[in-house]
This record gives C-alpha cells, structure tokens and sequence, in this order.
C-alpha cells in the first residue's frame, strides 16, 4: 500500500519522473485558476452577477470576513494570501471522491512547501508593517533573553503546520484503505464523507494559524508608557 503519492510515478518528461503529488498539485493549480477566468471573464459593472460569480463573492466575502475577524482591521492582501491557501488545501482535500486522485497534501513534500510559504509570509508582513527595525525588535520582546525561544518559535510553528495537515490527510488515506480491505460495499463510502469533512476542517485549520501568525506579526505597536509619561510631563 503506497502511503503517499510521492511514491507514484505518472509520467516522465525529458528523463524527469513526475510523481502524482506534482502532477495533481499542477491539476488542483489548473482547475483554480480555470474556474476563476471562467467566472470573471464578463466581470463588468454592467453585467448582472449569475449564480457562479454570486457563489464565488460568497466564498470571497466569507474569507475576508474570517480575517478581518482575526485581525480586527482590513487586510487585502492577507485576504490573497490566506485565502488562496485556504482554496488551495480544500479544492485538493474535496477531489478524494475523484477515483484515482490522490491528494498533494497527503505529501509531506507539499505541506512542508505549504508550511515554507507561511514562515516567509510572517516576516514578510512583518516588515512591511512595522518596517524592518521594528519587525526585529520583536524577536528580544519583552527582553533580549527571549531571542532563542522566538527564533525558535518560529520554526516550530512551521513544523507544526506541515505536520499537522500531512498527518490527518494520510492517517484518513490509510483508515480508508484498511477498511476498503474489511468491508469494500460500505466503510468506503463513510470514509468518503468523513475524509471531505476533515479536509475541509484542515483546510480552515492551516488558514486560521496562518493568519493569526501573520496578524501577529503585523499587529500595531503599542506605545511605550515610559515616553508617554515623559510627555505628558
């Protein structure tokens, strides 16, 4: 039994093997930005929405409304970022029920590439934000003793991503298999319904962090009471 479709070569390409977690991340790619040129492609102030381009608003506008609730101040370019995080690991997650497909975050290689994205977005933010000096202090607050444990921190955080989301899509790849073996007419199907259900959980899992990482990083300074009270004096 293949554990992850790192192990399944689809085809070769100039003595290169594509496996299927490259093949299908190209295909979940594909089918993402085919969808959205379809549904935009009349997207003019004349042209009453249809049901496609009204569904795709809802999914936008529920995005931004999670972020701004996280962040509690507007932040678009969060929204392009997290959100096509998020669109990203569910469109992968939901396609199980395709027969044949085998999820790319199911491939510690794509969580940990997943994970990578999210530890340069931090900094990233960050510096735009506060600039880069005061993205640096950060790391010796409240004192310069906290300079490992945040340096740290950061890398764990990013662990703890690509694990966390590899970890439940395989461990559900592997249960479903198992059980196809025991009872081939029916555990599928429940396995089925509960593998969508918890790649659309892991899919807002990962997003939130996400975003809470990053809306930590760029969250206002506060002010410095002793120079407060300094001029107020």
């Amino acid at each position: 039994m293949e554990l992850t479709p790192d192990d399944t070569t689809v085809f070769a390409w100039q003595g290169i093997a594509i496996n299927a977690t490259i093949f299908n991340t190209w295909l979940v790619m594909a089918l993402l930005t085919g969808i959205s040129v379809l549904i935009t492609r009349n997207l003019r102030p004349d042209v009453p929405p249809n049901r496609w381009r009204t569904t795709l608003e809802v999914i936008v506008r529920g995005i931004e409304g999670q972020i701004e609730e996280i962040t509690r101040r507007p932040s678009r370019p969060l929204l392009y970022f997290t959100g096509t995080l998020f669109l990203f690991i569910v469109t992968a997650n939901l396609l199980t029920v395709v027969p044949g497909f085998r999820p790319p975050t199911a491939s510690l290689s794509t969580t940990a590439a997943l994970a990578l994205a999210v530890l340069v977005a931090v900094p990233l933010f960050g510096i735009i934000s506060r600039g880069l000096g005061g993205y640096l202090r950060t790391y010796i607050e409240p004192s310069v003793v906290m300079l490992p444990f945040n340096i740290i921190s950061e890398f764990t955080r990013g662990i703890s991503l690509a694990i966390r989301l590899y970890g439940n899509i395989m461990s559900g790849a592997v249960i479903a298999a198992i059980l196809l073996g025991v009872a081939p007419f029916f555990f599928p199907v429940v396995m089925d319904m509960l593998g969508l259900l918890t790649g659309l959980i892991q899919a807002y899992i990962f997003a939130i962090l996400a975003t809470v990482y990053i809306s930590s990083a760029t969250a206002p300074v506060p002010p410095d009471p002793t120079k407060t009270a300094k001029d107020q004096t």
